[in-house]
């Protein structure tokens, strides 16, 4: 693989608790994935300030957003314990390839 591409089981919308910096043991939805750094944006999590211009499109002033979380520090949540856990790939009866929780194997997707 290049640098800079990844594989990961996270998908946009996917619960996710950080479990490492200075955000440890909160939670969020995952708003969007960054492949090119390896980065999740999680919702209310890693806020920055940015001084912005005004321009045509907004007016200026500080404005607070999401920084990058990289995707090393962040676990998907279990629905069923609410617990930080490892995803793998299963295989359904009717042929399907689906993500599921490694241990209890019960099945992410739908």
């Amino acid at each position: 693989m290049k640098k800079g591409h990844f594989r990961t089981n996270l998908k946009k919308g996917d619960q996710v608790v950080v479990i490492a910096g200075k955000e440890r043991g909160k939670r969020g939805e995952i708003l969007r994935i960054l492949p090119e750094s390896s980065a999740v944006l999680v919702a209310k999590l890693n806020m920055i300030k940015r001084h912005t211009k005004p321009s045509a499109g907004n007016e200026g002033g500080i404005v607070e957003k999401e920084a990058p979380v990289h995707i090393s520090n962040v676990m998907i949540v279990d629905p069923d314990t609410g617990k930080g856990v490892r995803i793998g790939k299963k295989f359904l009866e009717d042929g399907r390839k689906v993500r599921a929780v490694c241990g209890s194997g019960d099945v992410l997707d739908n």
